[in-house]
């Protein structure tokens, strides 16, 4: 049973990958009409669209403490991130994003150690260390593989990841009476008024909607980023969550970067040296920290 439950637990960590590694190329795909803000709420509208028929039968014997629990899971889990990752990718590559993504078990790690006692290591720090720094190289690069002008967008990318760890651990501790797909669809669905309120209320959706060149085929990415990346992802990585540890669940970022790359690069984005020295700094960093004795 072990087994069988470790390698289901493998094949949904590699699928959890591919959906999210190729999240970054569609939020760039649908940046090409929308702005960071507009691409964030649709995302988030979209996947509160097809969660909701499921989400309706999941509502029975939830407590008033249960929806505000599930509220702030899916704000700090879903809806921020959508939004910083969006804005971030108006002005850094889409493979930039995902690599940077892999800071997410490294602040699960230090929020767990901070809120929930989980102990600290020798090599975790120095782990925690060697990621930020690598994060500060690859953000900072640049084509004559040299340390340029601070990418102040990338910092977008770093408070994602600090949400997404913030999410893990609640999840974990403070939601372990409900099943992930409860979680996910009920706090998904809990987000679409939010999204639509500001998708249809303050931005320009509907006119670059009806008028602009391309704005359907951006809308289709979009689509597509709603469903898998944010609904159905979502599910498999709270089930991981909820089966496994909360830093094997994040480890999925080890993977994410491999696939973002692979879309970047196909895509026509440049990588340059000091990319490659941050990338390696940041999963190193992350490897060491979440090593086990």
């Amino acid at each position: 049973m072990t087994e069988k439950k470790d390698f289901s637990s493998i094949i949904l960590l590699c699928l959890l990958a591919l959906i999210w590694g190729t999240s970054f190329i569609l939020i760039k795909k649908g940046l090409v009409v929308f702005s960071g803000g507009e691409v964030g709420a649709m995302r988030v509208a979209f996947a509160s669209i097809f969660v909701l028929p499921i989400a309706l039968t999941k509502l029975k014997g939830l407590t008033a403490t249960d929806y505000k629990k599930l509220l702030l899971s899916g704000m700090i889990g879903i809806f921020i991130p959508s939004f910083l990752f969006s804005f971030a990718q108006t002005k850094i590559d889409s493979s930039i994003a995902g690599v940077m993504n892999s800071l997410t078990p490294i602040w699960t790690m230090i929020i767990g150690a901070i809120l929930f006692s989980q102990r600290f290591r020798g090599l975790a720090i120095v782990g925690t260390m060697i990621g930020f720094g690598g994060t500060v190289i690859l953000i900072m690069a640049n084509a004559e593989n040299s340390l340029g002008r601070f990418s102040g967008y990338a910092l977008f990318v770093v408070a994602a990841t600090f949400l997404y760890g913030s999410n893990l651990n609640l999840i974990k501790y403070k939601i372990p009476h409900l099943r992930s797909l409860t979680i996910t669809v009920v706090s998904v669905m809990l987000l679409g008024p939010f999204a639509l309120i500001y998708l249809l209320g303050f931005t320009e959706f509907i006119p670059k909607l009806m008028g602009e060149e391309g704005a359907w085929k951006a809308f289709g990415f979009i689509a597509i980023l709603g469903l898998m990346s944010t609904a159905v992802a979502t599910v498999i990585f709270n089930k991981l969550v909820k089966t496994n540890s909360p830093l094997f669940a994040s480890s999925v970022t080890y993977l994410i970067p491999i696939v973002a790359v692979m879309w970047g690069v196909l895509d026509g984005e440049n990588l340059y040296l000091g990319h490659y020295i941050g990338m390696v700094l940041i999963i190193g960093g992350v490897y060491l920290a979440n090593r086990k004795k």
